[in-house]
């Protein structure tokens, strides 16, 4: 952890929360405005407003926002506020930074050459697999550009690419994934091109389930791509699970005989024949009943709802796991505790450049597959320091969960979706990341996403980002719970989805000092759109053509809170905030 003199990051962190958390005014000679009640911006809704320092101006000293107070009284239970505060690698950890500790396999002694003279990616590979037989290493790639002529695969846990920095080594790719591995059709039929939101030219996925899913795209058998397998029926039952309620660590179960500490299990809970499943998912209540949910074929295609989570303890029937409960588990539902295929753990990826041969961005949905880097059935894996360039989609997560994307940035001519987030992803952190202003203009019918979140994906978060385009693209498919922090970003970009995906969002969806730069709506203000969501700091928006309404009638139970003065949130960054509490 990086720090000042004696003071942790985390300490800094802790104490300008404790100071937000007991401020109880405005300095500066005005007064708070107190939280109004606003029926006149969408017909059937009522949503709560709060805007800050509104009465002593914009220059007045920032306090802590009231719905801020509210969660850290109840930061697992919060009605429109998820806790997201153990995001990411190791709950939030650092990932770990291996020097000269256990094997380590430098790809020029393998036969890479650093001039881009050569395809490197068998030597490449060959040293990943080398340090994989070995049970993990780091796998060294010195400084320079390195051509790549096919997907280079982790497939192994505990094994770390890096390079010597992202300004230091490039990885250059001559071919994409419809050439390497073949086309791939959408399992909803259409003649849409798969590789649009998956698969990655660095690809991180178990090596087992990476054969089955080439194999089945190269026999036209296009697969579910999560944690059960190609037709999501490779799992079995460990435990069935006692009523337990949203925001729980410890549930009772059955039979903790095949249960350890340690151990990386799926919680599994089915929908039942009124959809009562998605009705919670969606905060309950008249709106998400009324909803016509059986005419949603890809959404109801997403369910068994599956939550992969790590047990830290065993003590009877007690089981505490790593992460606090996603939503209720009630037996209707028939929660269980089962298997999954088996995962990739503790890899990554630092310190480099995927760079692809620049072509003309393909039309919309055919993208070839310049795609950059998968995280596929991944848990407790990382990107640091890494760049993509000239790619059709930039860093995906596709039935990937606790993993950290850090420093990462995307550039180049323009991508479909920079960052994707789709196939029940859950408990993700992405921060300080980039998206550049394309290096050319777009060519006419290709489409521009941004970060994108969708297939009942839920806990994500985005932070510290700076999007020079791109939008935020929730793109149907119910996801929940996922927060946007801390970001600035020029909303040029449209969101997307089928209707038979369902709706733009479920609950608790929070957009928090939100900076848009061009003022243009399109999904950054979510008061009139997501039901029990939060808007809290986010810059004044004008509607523009995507104009979006709600998809669940009556009141939606939001929060609108320092509407148009993201300088006056605080805390400032959301997901900080949640990290410093002592929770």
């Amino acid at each position: 952890m990086a720090t000042m003199g004696n003071i942790s990051r985390r300490g800094l962190l802790g104490s300008a929360v404790a100071v937000a958390a007991t401020a109880t005014g405005v300095i500066g000679g005005g007064t708070a405005s107190a939280a109004t009640r606003d029926t006149t911006s969408g017909a059937g809704r009522t949503t709560a407003v709060s805007r800050g320092a509104t009465a002593a101006g914009p220059r007045a000293t920032p306090r802590a926002t009231p719905l801020w107070r509210e969660f850290a009284a109840a930061p697992f239970t919060h009605p429109q506020v998820p806790f997201i505060g153990r995001a990411g690698y190791r709950g939030g950890s650092e990932p770990p930074r291996r020097k000269g500790h256990g094997f380590v396999a430098d790809v020029l002694d393998y036969g890479a050459k650093p001039d881009n003279s050569a395809d490197a990616a068998p030597a490449i590979n060959r040293a990943i697999a080398a340090a994989g037989e070995r049970g993990g290493g780091t796998v060294l790639i010195p400084a320079g550009t390195y051509r790549i002529d096919d997907v280079i695969r982790i497939g192994h846990s505990d094994v770390v690419v890096r390079g010597a920095g992202s300004g230091r080594t490039k990885l250059y790719a001559t071919k994409n994934l419809t050439e390497l591995i073949g086309v791939y059709g959408s399992r909803y039929g259409g003649d849409k091109s798969s590789w649009s939101w998956a698969g990655g030219l660095i690809w991180l996925c178990p090596k087992e389930r990476w054969s089955s899913l080439t194999e089945a795209i190269r026999a036209g058998a296009w697969p579910f791509e999560g944690w059960t397998g190609n037709r999501r029926d490779e799992w079995r039952t460990l435990t069935t699970v006692a009523p337990a309620r949203r925001g729980d660590r410890a549930i009772t179960v059955h039979d903790t005989s095949k249960l350890k500490r340690g151990g990386l299990v799926l919680l599994r809970l089915a929908d039942d024949v009124g959809h009562t499943l998605l009705e919670h998912m969606a905060g309950g209540g008249p709106g998400p009943e009324a909803y016509d949910w059986d005419d949603k074929t890809k959404l109801t295609s997403y369910v068994p709802y599956e939550w992969p989570v790590r047990v830290t303890s065993v003590h009877g029937r007690r089981v505490t796991l790593e992460r606090p409960l996603p939503l209720d588990a009630r037996p209707e539902w028939d929660p269980r505790l089962t298997t999954l295929v088996a995962p990739l753990t503790g890899s990554g990826v630092e310190g480099l450049t995927l760079e692809a041969v620049e072509t003309p961005q393909s039309q919309h949905l055919l993208d070839k597959g310049y795609n950059g880097v998968a995280f596929q059935c991944a848990y407790d894996c990382w990107a640091d320091d890494v760049t993509v360039r000239h790619v059709d989609n930039g860093f995906g997560l596709i039935g990937a969960s606790a993993c950290t994307l850090r420093r990462t940035r995307v550039g180049g001519r323009g991508s479909h979706h920079p960052y994707y987030c789709r196939e029940g992803s859950h408990d993700n952190l992405i921060e300080d990341f980039t998206i550049e202003r394309r290096t050319v203009p777009a060519p006419a019918g290709t489409q521009l996403h941004g970060i994108n979140v969708e297939g009942l994906s839920s806990y994500n978060v985005w932070s510290r980002g700076v999007m020079e385009m791109g939008t935020f693209d929730s793109h149907r498919g119910m996801p929940f719970a996922n927060v946007r922090t801390d970001i600035t970003v020029d909303n040029n970009g449209r969101h997307g989805g089928d209707a038979s995906a369902g709706p733009l969002f479920g609950a608790r969806f929070t957009h928090w000092n939100i900076r848009v730069t061009n003022g243009r709506a399109g999904l950054m203000r979510i008061d009139g759109l997501a039901p029990y969501s939060a808007t809290v700091g986010v810059s004044e928006v004008t509607e523009f053509d995507q104009i979006d309404v709600p998809d669940f009638t009556g009141d939606l139970h939001t929060r609108l809170e320092a509407y148009g003065t993201p300088a006056a949130v605080r805390p400032p960054n959301l997901y900080e905030a949640q990290r410093a509490l002592d929770c």
